[in-house]
């Protein structure tokens, strides 16, 4: 645990959204602490006009705030496209609506008072599932870019590959030969840096949907 709080210290960002000022001073200390970078605010409304929903850490979030609840920015969140990690902190929780927040994607769900070594390792979880969630989204658009570079006949062979046909089989479908099937097969690993049809398969389900249902359509 401390070893990833050194590495990811300098960039992770833990937004604090808390209506109670006593509340967000105490979070920002025990915050400051661990390593991390704390930011306060005390509405949803504050934290989105502050456009920080992007920043590399994780939140905090208050469930029921005047306004806007913690419930009602997480399902703002992911229907945005930005799947952040939430600890939800409340002093008025019950089973249900921890139920829909760990439903939603939350890391954690506390009620206060809760130990400070609890709340501590469940921002390090946050931030840890941040740093995985940004890899992977590196990695789907560095592979979303070299598809790019594909011919039309490259990715509709890839396509194919990616969805278990064979060569003869794709040859047919595309009223080609054998032979150009594996020339544009070939053209396309190498221009996709692949190597067998696992990576395929694999490059494949890591592109975005709409690239994929295009080519498949």
């Amino acid at each position: 645990m401390p070893s990833l709080r050194r590495s990811a210290a300098d960039q992770a960002l833990v937004i604090i959204v808390d209506d109670q000022e006593s509340v967000r001073e105490g979070l920002s200390e025990l915050i400051l602490s661990a390593g991390f970078q704390p930011v306060c605010f005390a509405s949803a409304r504050e934290f989105l006009d502050a456009d920080l929903s992007d920043t590399p850490g994780c939140m905090i979030l208050d469930v029921r705030m005047p306004g806007a609840s913690g419930l009602d920015l997480q399902r703002h969140l992911a229907q945005s496209g930005n799947p952040k990690p939430i600890i939800f902190l409340t002093g008025h929780g019950d089973i249900p609506m921890s139920v829909q927040a760990m439903k939603a994607g939350a890391v954690d769900f506390l009620t206060k008072p809760v130990r400070d070594q609890t709340l501590l390792d469940a921002v390090v979880a946050g931030v840890a599932i941040d740093a995985a969630q940004r890899a992977r989204a590196r990695i789907a658009r560095l592979h979303a870019d070299r598809y790019r570079t594909l011919t039309l006949r490259e990715r509709q062979v890839m396509c194919a590959v990616a969805l278990g046909r064979l060569n003869k089989q794709i040859a047919f479908d595309l009223g080609i030969s054998e032979v150009t099937v594996k020339l544009h097969r070939s053209n396309a690993m190498r221009k996709m840096q692949l190597t067998s049809v696992g990576e395929v398969v694999r490059v494949w389900e890591v592109l975005p949907a709409e690239m994929r249902e295009r080519q498949a359509a």
